[in-house]
């Protein structure tokens, strides 16, 4: 028989925020394999799990996942686990758990924290429809295919950046994608966690004069539904001030939707929905 591939969910910041079962698995599976051994080793300890550790990375990944693949198959039980949250999300960890279902090895999710759901959450931006993008290319004519569908895109858009990218990103965004609504996450679950929420070209200002430090989470505001605002303008104020609020949109953010959608002020939609 062969082994299983678990796909354990990690600690995104706080030690704590980790299951009973992925400790359970870590310390039952005979192998884990790590995105960075320096940074699971830290859990591993934190917890008293002594199973063994290897690495598997992105300039690895094509010559371990045959060595793993192999131990699968001759009945081996290993973990997957990445620097920290979700192995797949943005990390070579997707590769293994393809090639796993290309030679039928039984793979399994044992969930934990992630980062993109919970800035998003974190931001108050809308949750009902959105778009993960992950780190945008590093490729330009790549990553200028995706920025220029980032334009058109109505569903709230979640980016992880590296600090020392973050302000060009933030610019490049900017310049795209107009001063559109926007939220720098960084820091999830630990102690100096923070939400800098207001605009691009906002963000973008700031970080140009305060050193970004720490890795982020940059969520990003969908863009206008064209259709969606004729059909809102046949409506009275108070029901498109409900549609907002019903999105999720806090009632001040949905009162200046409201009023940039009818080309009004935002005073006149305070006194017809008294919030």
């Amino acid at each position: 028989m062969t082994g299983t591939l678990y796909v354990c969910g990690t600690p995104i910041g706080n030690m704590e925020d980790i299951t009973l079962r992925v400790l359970r698995t870590l310390g039952e599976v005979d192998l884990i394999a790590a995105e960075d051994t320096r940074q699971s080793v830290k859990l591993l300890n934190h917890y008293d799990i002594k199973t063994p550790l290897t690495s598997y990375h992105e300039h690895n990944k094509d010559e371990k996942g045959k060595s793993l693949l192999a131990q699968l198959m001759s009945g081996k039980s290993i973990a997957l686990v990445s620097d920290a949250g979700m192995p797949g999300i943005s990390d070579p960890g997707e590769d293994l758990i393809r090639l796993c279902r290309e030679n039928n090895i039984p793979v399994t999710v044992v969930p934990g924290a992630t980062a993109a759901v919970t800035a998003l959450v974190l931001s108050g931006f809308p949750t009902r429809n959105y778009i993960f993008e992950g780190f945008l290319p590093s490729n330009k004519r790549a990553r200028s295919k995706v920025i220029e569908r980032l334009k058109i895109q109505t569903a709230t858009i979640i980016i992880y950046e590296a600090p020392h990218h973050l302000k060009k990103t933030l610019d490049e965004l900017a310049d795209a994608l107009g001063d559109r609504p926007a939220a720098a996450v960084k820091e999830l679950t630990k102690r100096y966690e923070s939400v800098n929420k207001s605009s691009l070209c906002e963000l973008a200002r700031y970080y140009a004069e305060n050193e970004p430090r720490g890795e982020f989470v940059v969520i990003i505001e969908g863009a206008e539904d064209k259709e969606e605002i004729i059909s809102a303008n046949q409506m009275s104020i108070e029901e498109h001030f409900k549609m907002y609020t019903d999105k999720g949109l806090d009632e001040k953010e949905a009162m200046k939707a409201v009023a940039k959608d009818r080309g009004i002020g935002k005073r006149e939609v305070y006194n017809r929905v008294k919030i």
